[in-house]
């Protein structure tokens, strides 16, 4: 076989694996016969290792061939020639999909090796490994992503996996009401991220990146899109972005997102699902080159971001929520990172906060345990009282920042009031005149004079 063709054997195995993992532990819950948690954590070592090596064999292959981009096409899943659309399912490996796989795949099996110990017993075992095995495909998908569609869909089992596992304890209704919120937020970019996409295929006709960048590898590419339009399409990857990385303003989700167990928020909201907002934007970089204006839009919006989680998490009263607020002070330097081109940089700085964050969340539940034995060994208190940034700033500006922090902003509030409230009373007045008129065509409104006061108390 040729080097080609051992590249093209070996970047399939690397997303094949994840997806045969799905599946395995899908159809065993789905015939009633779920494997005991020993198998189990076989198959997911077995599978998270082989993928991990044969992500390792392209990357040296890569390396010992001078190649910087290597493609493993699968065509078309669906195509309509009257509008021109295609979903084209396509794989690339170069300086970005590479490095983010294997920290996607390194990092899930850290956090899934730990899971399987943490998790022991417990009841919904059999479900938490499906939603992290759907996870990791959509991680595995998105990292390799050749074209806005295989992006997409990656995207989509990310958000999907997450919410499933912030309303992990579903018998409390916090956890439920909060995977529902962070659900609506990624829907929400979910949308914009689609509108993106849609207004790429309507001015290139194409999806994939290696046409949409140029000819040239990451990051040497160059939109083929004009100024105007890459203003558009980048304002909508912006909004994506900020939804899935939980910049300002939908940074209220962030925290709620902690209600799912430690391994979730390890892998999730400190390693992987947190970064992928910012890897969206690296991965679209060029686009970001073609407008000054949608450049400073990234760097603006990191910046504000950076200023709130820092602030916000000096206030948290749970570790959790502290590191979820570090977490993102880290990623939105990141995004301002990339708004000033410097690419490498920010990849980096995303591999290496994630490898961090991910053993501080993993480390959270023993972590005061650890640092009260540490206090009592010295036999003096740890906190030095180092003066706060803040403190020349008056008594009265002082407690409104801190009561500003302690509510993160108001932004959940203002989301609330302005967005939802009139959202789901717009949807409540069209679901009320959609009931009125079926109760009419289907006869009902003879004598229902009761019926409309109920409707209208409705």
């Amino acid at each position: 076989m040729s080097v080609s063709e051992w590249t093209q054997v070996f970047g399939s195995i690397t997303f094949i694996c994840p997806c045969v993992l799905l599946l395995i532990i899908g159809v065993s819950l789905l015939i009633g016969r779920p494997m005991s948690e020993l198998i189990l954590g076989r198959w997911l070592k077995a599978m998270v290792s082989l993928s991990l090596i044969s992500a390792l064999a392209v990357l040296g292959i890569m390396l010992a061939t001078g190649s910087r981009r290597e493609l493993v096409d699968l065509g078309n899943m669906v195509e309509i020639h009257d509008v021109h659309f295609h979903f084209h399912i396509k794989f690339i490996f170069d300086r970005l999909s590479v490095p983010m796989v294997i920290l996607s795949l390194v990092l899930c099996g850290t956090v899934g090796s730990f899971g399987l110990s943490y998790l022991h017993r417990d009841a919904g075992f059999q479900r938490f490994f499906l939603s992290f095995a759907m996870f990791l495909v959509g991680m595995t998908f998105a990292s390799l992503a050749g074209t806005i569609e295989t992006l997409f869909l990656g995207w989509e089992l990310v958000g999907l996996s997450s919410a499933l596992l912030i309303a992990y304890f579903h018998e409390r209704p916090s956890p439920v009401a909060n995977g529902l919120r962070v659900w609506a937020i990624y829907r929400f970019a979910d949308a914009a991220f689609l509108a993106a996409a849609i207004a790429l295929h309507h001015q290139t006709g194409e999806g994939d990146f290696s046409l949409l960048m140029g000819d040239e590898p990451w990051p040497a590419g160059t939109a083929s899109l004009s100024d105007s339009s890459a203003l558009l399409v980048g304002t909508f990857l912006l909004i994506a972005a900020a939804g899935k990385s939980g910049l300002v303003p939908f940074s209220g989700w962030l925290p709620r997102a902690m209600e799912g167990p430690t391994p979730s928020s390890a892998i999730f909201y400190g390693a992987l699902s947190v970064h992928l907002g910012a890897f969206l934007l690296l991965r679209v970089s060029p686009i970001l080159d073609r407008s000054a204006l949608l450049s400073w839009m990234v760097i603006g919006l990191g910046l504000i971001s950076a200023g709130f989680a820092a602030l916000a998490g000096r206030v948290q009263t749970d570790i959790k929520s502290a590191l979820a607020f570090a977490s993102l002070t880290q990623v939105s330097i990141i995004v301002v990172e990339i708004g000033f081109g410097f690419l490498y940089l920010a990849l980096i700085h995303l591999i290496g906060h994630a490898c961090m964050r991910s053993l501080q969340l993993l480390r959270a539940p023993t972590l005061l345990r650890d640092y009260k034995t540490m206090e009592n060994a010295i036999g003096k208190s740890l906190d030095h009282g180092s003066p706060h940034i803040i403190a020349w700033l008056g008594t009265s500006a002082q407690r409104r920042l801190y009561r500003g922090a302690m509510e993160r902003g108001y932004m959940d509030a203002i989301l609330d009031d302005r967005i939802v409230t009139p959202f789901v009373r717009l949807f409540s007045t069209f679901n009320r005149w959609e009931r009125g008129w079926t109760h009419w065509l289907a006869g009902s409104h003879h004598g229902s004079e009761q019926h409309q006061e109920k409707m209208q108390n409705e």
